[in-house]
């Protein structure tokens, strides 16, 4: 019988250590750092090595807190620019938690911290941005934009100024003005970036047109260029024609001249040697173009186109 109840006391005794050593006990996650409170106090410093750790039963409270990057996205808004123009700004942050105490303390919460990023870190942004012209917020180097320089001269090349800051320096001015006010909460910021940036909707709509205004002054441009082109060679083209048209017709001429004057040279040698044969070859072919197979001609008899009908019918009649 007494040794049924000690076991039961020894068992009891057990279950109270166990229950005591799993409410002493806590681990911490190689991720995360903790802080200890008890009544409402911190205790100690914070745990930031992994492993098991303890702390005193139903008493001390563990507050786990992450110990890598954490990110920040900003609220995307419109922002002026120092040279008027309204720019619709979105950008990002990273930070982290670098003293668990601090931030219990003063901020106690993840979501207490990012409304607080929120309240700090926009503003920078935008100061930033309204303190320095559009230029400096989109460019950081003066590098020549190849697409300013399709079909443009140099004259007529758009000025979209110079870059004396920069894109990296507003977003490390940015960061510096932020980190000092987030260090008293604990917090590291580690970088800010621009996410991105776009014209408000009038103004990109204003910029859209100048940029199709500015591609129909390149297209008219080669337009132009195509055209004087297209003359000079429709020019060239026709001068070449008239030119081997005019030395054609001055060698057709030369060769029909050269001819003429054969077949007079020919015409005059066989008429000299028998012009009553060339009379009578002439005036058969006479015949042959004026007198067709149904044709009939009228003629008197003392017309000098039948005289060699008529001596042709005489030497007949006399044969």
């Amino acid at each position: 019988m007494r040794s049924g109840v000690t076991k039961k006391v020894i068992g009891l005794i057990l279950a109270v250590f166990a229950v005591l050593f799993y409410s002493a006990a806590y681990v911490v996650d190689e991720r995360e750092q903790t802080v200890v409170t008890r009544w409402g106090q911190i205790k100690g410093k914070p745990e930031t090595t992994p492993g098991l750790k303890l702390k005193v039963p139903f008493l001390d409270k563990v507050h786990r807190f992450p110990k890598n990057l954490q990110n920040w996205d900003g609220v995307p808004g419109q922002v002026p620019t120092l040279d008027k123009t309204f720019i619709w700004v979105d950008s990002f942050a990273r930070w982290r938690i670098v003293d668990a105490v601090q931030f219990k303390i003063s901020i106690g919460s993840l979501s207490g911290a990012r409304d607080r990023l929120d309240d700090i870190i926009d503003p920078a942004v935008r100061n930033a941005i309204t303190s320095n012209k559009l230029i400096e917020t989109v460019r950081w180097t003066n590098r020549t934009l190849d697409t300013m320089e399709v079909g443009l001269e140099d004259e007529d090349k758009p000025v979209i100024g110079k870059v004396h800051i920069g894109r990296q320096e507003i977003t490390s001015q940015i960061r510096d003005a932020a980190a000092v006010k987030l260090k008293e909460f604990g917090i590291e910021l580690v970088d800010v970036e621009i996410k991105r940036l776009n014209y408000v909707q009038q103004v990109r709509e204003a910029v859209y047109k100048r940029m199709i205004a500015e591609r129909r002054q390149i297209a008219e441009k080669f337009r132009s260029e195509g055209q004087g082109e297209a003359r000079r060679i429709r020019g060239e083209m026709e001068k070449e024609l008239k030119k081997i048209q005019s030395e054609a017709y001055r060698t057709g001429e030369t060769k029909k001249g050269a001819a003429d004057a054969e077949a007079t040279r020919i015409y005059a040698e066989a008429y000299g040697r028998d012009p009553e044969f060339y009379s009578f070859t002439k005036t058969l072919d006479s015949y042959r173009e004026a007198l067709g197979k149904d044709t009939s001609v009228v003629l008197s008899t003392e017309s000098g186109f039948f005289s060699y009908l008529k001596s042709i019918g005489g030497n007949l009649g006399g044969e």
